[in-house]
């Protein structure tokens, strides 16, 4: 399909656009599922990006490239360049392809922001869950506290540390989604952004093993056991609620897809709203503001029944997130990537982990039992599909929707406190 001789960049939203596709089918496969859609994007994005697939440039170019300070030359000052013979047409064909790239990584995440927020049932959470609103604000805290301290240890040893912190906040409120649209609005560069995400997966995963398998007893030794109501009970369980995140099945039936294309329309306008309005903004400030700005919005239609009520907007988007994973990754150059500092790697660790354990110690002053301790430290870390997958583990069906309530409002929160998050620490620490 590619070849560096005669590069097709069309080719390669093709492949932004198939990919995603193919990984998803073949998720129904266990090995699959437990890698991960999101890694296995990554990894091939980088496979993309990095085993010699497309054209070599001249130094002349590198040197435009550099001084542009951005992923590409402006394509009308291409075209003259290479009318001029300064550059030759291998240039020309690398800068389309990054071009597609930065704006595939960049469009997409703003793209599937909305359609994930239209399907957050934001007051019937909250509604329906005793114990959110405490437990909600406790994640935070912790989370925010752990990420200050973390980035006060280790910022010596991190390029870029406040924008990391911002990061952190993303994931560790919202999951993908934020932490995507934090890179997006800070400019953050590909391969800290990589490194980074790649260090939480993986510390993401040895968390998991843990509350699978000795978590609810080591937290039972010093909180209270949950106690439940008479009167407590949901209408959800554990399946349903996992094919209502993860599962295609009928995606592109009419009674489906209609709707779903009016909701990606929708997704577009507010979009095109947002950068337009990001035009009126000092350039400084532009990323930042169509970001929030469609969040805001995003979070604003979720209270629209008609548009709430639409099957599937979750998971087109994260269909969406996926042709992120694999465009921001194809960007991304390896060698760069090796030399990224270990501190990386302990500031995620300490932000995860000390944030749980931190989230633990206040709620034994709050009398919190363990099993809402765990879900709501799951939502936040994991983002809300996992919420049924701990439930389960945990046997107890009742924290499901405390679990789900946590983590929706994260997803409505985290580009909020990520970027405010990362703007205190570069200007004040």
């Amino acid at each position: 399909m590619f070849s560096t001789d005669a590069f097709d960049p069309y080719a390669l939203i093709i492949s932004f656009i198939v990919i995603p596709i193919i990984v998803i089918y073949l998720e129904q496969y266990k090995i699959v599922k437990k890698v991960g859609a999101v890694l296995i994007c990554y990894l091939i994005g980088a496979a993309i990006g990095n085993f010699g697939l497309f054209p070599d440039t001249t130094e002349t170019y590198n040197q435009l490239l550099n001084a542009t300070g951005k992923a590409f030359v402006p394509l009308k000052e291409i075209r003259q360049l290479l009318a001029e013979g300064t550059i030759v047409k291998t240039d020309a064909i690398r800068n389309s392809i990054s071009f597609i790239q930065d704006t595939s990584a960049s469009v997409s995440v703003l793209l599937a922001l909305p359609l994930i927020l239209f399907s957050m049932d934001i007051k019937k959470w909250f509604k329906q869950a005793n114990h959110a609103f405490s437990s909600l604000l406790i994640g935070l805290f912790t989370v925010l506290v752990m990420i200050f301290i973390g980035y006060w240890l280790f910022k010596d040893g991190i390029p870029g540390a406040g924008d990391v912190g911002g990061l952190l906040v993303g994931v560790y409120t919202g999951g993908t989604p934020n932490m995507a649209a934090i890179k997006t609005a800070l400019e953050i560069p590909n391969e800290i952004y990589i490194m980074t995400h790649t260090y939480e997966m993986l510390l993401g995963g040895i968390y998991l093993v843990f509350i699978f398998s000795i978590g609810q007893k080591v937290f039972l030794t010093f909180l209270p056991p949950y106690k439940r109501s008479v009167s407590e009970s949901t209408d959800f369980d554990e399946k349903s609620l996992q094919e209502e995140y993860e599962s295609y099945k009928g995606f592109f039936s009419k009674k489906t897809i209609l709707p779903l294309l009016a909701a990606f329309g929708l997704a577009v306008l507010i979009l095109g709203v947002s950068f337009l309005v990001g035009q009126l903004v000092p350039a400084d400030y532009s990323a930042t503001t169509i970001v929030l700005l469609v969040t805001a919005l995003g979070v604003g239609f979720s209270f629209v029944p008609k548009i709430n009520n639409i099957k599937m907007t979750y998971q087109l988007g994260m269909y969406i997130i996926l042709i992120f994973c694999i465009a921001v990754a194809s960007m991304a150059d390896a060698g760069k990537l090796a030399n990224i500092s270990p501190n990386l790697f302990y500031f995620v660790g300490f932000a995860m982990f000390g944030s749980h354990i931190l989230h633990a110690l206040i709620a034994k002053f709050f009398n919190i039992d363990a099993d809402t301790v765990i879900i709501s430290g799951s939502a936040l870390i994991c983002s809300p599909p996992f919420v049924p997958v701990v439930a389960a583990s945990l046997k107890n069906r009742d924290v499901i929707m405390t679990g789900l309530a946590v983590g929706i409002a994260g997803y409505a929160v985290g580009n909020f406190l990520g970027v405010l998050v990362a703007g205190i620490l570069n200007t004040w620490m």
